[in-house]
């Protein structure tokens, strides 16, 4: 599974050229599961649970934090079935960040909980929490640096489809959006005036 796993997701990086599916995803998802439960199956019960939930925490807090929101935002049961942008990847590149960006940034936060998990079984909570609080340090200066390099007004986003660029300088008057508007500051149903794709389809041009 692993090496399914790693052959997949070159094909599977933004811009993707292929996905995993309904299918596979509930495959996968059940298969971690249950490889989460017999590979610790061994060791403390709490370990049983609450090591897979550090491991897998990224997909879960997302989907959990969906739900809740859903549910305030549409007051039915319904709404959790209606998509938004409120998804963590949504959520990083609304704050400048590109694509690639996006997912290497979800990819290092799943990998972070992975570590945690295997320090925490293997050397202790004392040294777990030591390597997590290195970690948000060291997020912390980086998303500092980030914000300094990439916090100019007048940064130009490109389309990863069809190339076109926004310019906040020029706005996009078709859809009503005025001169000086930064691209965080666009609805977040404007689309791309020439392929029709959503925000989240932009990443900083360079």
């Amino acid at each position: 599974m692993a090496g399914s796993l790693v052959g997949f997701l070159p094909f599977n990086f933004t811009p993707a050229k292929t996905f995993i599916g309904d299918t596979g995803s509930n495959f996968l998802g059940y298969s971690l599961s249950i490889i989460s439960i017999l590979g610790v199956a061994k060791t403390y019960t709490i370990a049983v649970i609450v090591l897979p939930l550090i491991v897998l925490g990224l997909p879960i807090f997302d989907t959990i934090w969906a739900i809740i929101r859903r549910l305030i935002k549409g007051k039915s049961i319904k709404a959790i079935f209606k998509a938004d942008k409120g998804h963590l990847h949504h959520r990083i590149v609304a704050r400048g960040f590109s694509q690639k960006q996006a997912v290497l940034i979800l990819y290092g936060i799943s990998a972070t909980f992975g570590i945690f998990a295997v320090i925490l079984i293997d050397s202790g909570i004392w040294k777990a929490l030591s390597f997590l609080l290195m970690v948000i340090v060291a997020l912390g200066l980086g998303y500092k640096n980030f914000k300094a390099e990439k916090g100019s007004a007048n940064q130009r986003y490109e389309c990863t489809q069809c190339k076109y660029i926004y310019n906040p300088k020029f706005g996009n008057e078709k859809a009503g959006i005025k001169p000086g508007t930064s691209f965080e500051d666009l609805p977040e149903d404007w689309v791309c005036p020439v392929c029709g794709e959503g925000k989240d389809m932009f990443e900083i041009h360079q």
